[in-house]
């Protein structure tokens, strides 16, 4: 992370804590004034605001934002509720992984008796409050289909549940899916032949229902490593695999946060200076992973976050469930077997259960008919911190930096729609 880069998150931070305490700043009476949804046409007309796909973190503060700033927009969700990954598809014990403050969205804090690093149910409630401060109204069950430009505006085509279709029109769309949107299922050799249980970490909820089984967690990640660990807190008989080489640093040093640690550090050092100071307190608290079968990569973890969007895992306690033998780790998988599997070391193991802590990727590619702003092979902007394409195309949460860099994006998408909104956009609709 470069220096101007933390230097833009503490004045957006400021930015945003001044107008929250402003008295004369008030979310709701803007909401009340803002046409946060209105009727489509049957005949494709003109919207008078941008459409933003996706009712995640990430399209919620772009419709806050452009309440505030007085722009009406269109919202579209495909499932029946606000960011579904969040409610449908992550484990009871889940936190946030950073502090509070650093994930908040626009305009809105965490409540003061929130802690530090806020619960899964935490974190829905405050989503909820935030739905009802800046009055957002999503429609739901619109599966987007396909999104082009047609030399004049964005065409948005739609189904619902029930297979109706629908056409959006607007000079601006926002693209919000975000990185989760689909679970990666890689197609490992023989896994068809297991005869055990296969689940994605999506569908993982608590380890209470695997008690006395064998399981084998296939991810090393943020997700992989808490589902690990909440595996062996039900007693369960937990194995992880280890497929490639990652940094696993202490989610606190001493009692402060290592993300807030690592942003104060860059502001006053070189990220290789920063990266040498990490991994020195990170052996003083953890130790050396390599020996636990966790080998680091060669490049430090900020820079290694800066060049490829690799976040470094934040441990919460599954290196000490390791280091006490309670959490086996093995290397890359060889193939499946009828009753367990096989290791590129050679070795076997039967195991009961397989979840597979492989991740997530964006949707993107199967329904925006664009080359210039997203890549066709992941779904990402070309380049990590782009939130702005050509002919009213934004990106909102893709920068791979977490609530924070959701809130700076969404931040900069409304500045730019209100930039050409006012000459543009309800004049020229209502003229239609």
């Amino acid at each position: 992370m470069r220096p101007a880069e933390i230097m833009d998150r503490r004045r957006f931070a400021e930015t945003e804590g001044k107008r929250a305490h402003d008295p004369l700043y008030s979310p709701r009476r803007a909401a009340r004034a803002t046409a946060t949804g209105f009727p489509v046409g049957e005949h494709g007309e003109v919207l008078a605001g941008p459409v933003i796909v996706g009712a995640g973190p990430a399209g919620l503060a772009v419709a806050a934002c452009l309440t505030m700033r007085g722009v009406p927009y269109v919202l579209l969700e495909r499932h029946g509720c606000v960011a579904s990954l969040w409610r449908h598809r992550t484990y009871r014990r889940l936190r946030l992984h950073l502090p509070k403050r650093f994930c908040e969205l626009p305009l809105m804090p965490f409540p003061p008796s929130y802690p530090a690093y806020p619960t899964r149910e935490q974190f829905l409630a405050y989503l909820e409050d935030y739905i009802a401060t800046f009055g957002i109204r999503p429609f739901f069950r619109q599966a987007v289909v396909s999104a082009e430009h047609d030399g004049d505006f964005w065409c948005v085509r739609t189904l619902d549940g029930g297979g109706t279709s629908r056409e959006y029109r607007s000079k601006w769309l926002v693209v919000a899916t975000g990185e989760n949107a689909e679970p990666v299922v890689p197609d490992i050799d023989g896994i068809h032949a297991f005869r055990g249980l296969v689940i994605h970490s999506s569908d993982y909820r608590s380890g209470e229902s695997y008690r006395g089984k064998k399981v084998l967690v296939i991810g090393c990640g943020n997700s992989g490593m808490e589902v690990s660990l909440d595996l062996s807190n039900h007693n369960v008989h937990t194995s992880m695999v280890v497929r490639d080489s990652v940094h696993v640093l202490p989610r606190e040093i001493m009692g402060v946060s290592t993300f807030g640690l690592s942003l104060w550090l860059l502001t006053h050092l070189s990220i290789q200076k920063v990266d040498q100071i990490l991994l020195v307190l990170t052996q003083l608290v953890l130790g050396d992973t390599a020996r636990l079968g966790i080998p680091r990569p060669n490049i430090g973890p900020m820079e290694l976050k800066r060049v490829s969007g690799k976040t470094p895992v934040l441990d919460v306690g599954t290196i000490a469930k390791i280091k006490s033998g309670d959490i086996k780790v093995y290397p890359a998988i060889q193939s499946f077997q009828e009753h367990g599997v096989q290791f590129i070391d050679g070795k076997s193991e039967s195991f009961d259960v397989v979840i597979l802590a492989t991740g997530y990727k964006s949707n993107v590619p199967y329904w925006l008919k664009d080359k210039d702003l997203f890549s066709e092979k992941n779904g990402f902007p070309h380049n990590s911190n782009e939130w702005k394409g050509k002919n009213g195309l934004y990106a909102a949460g893709f920068s791979r930096r977490g609530l924070l860099g959701v809130s700076m994006d969404a931040t900069n998408i409304a500045d730019d729609i209100l930039g050409c909104w006012n000459d543009f956009g309800y004049e020229r609709h209502k003229r239609k």
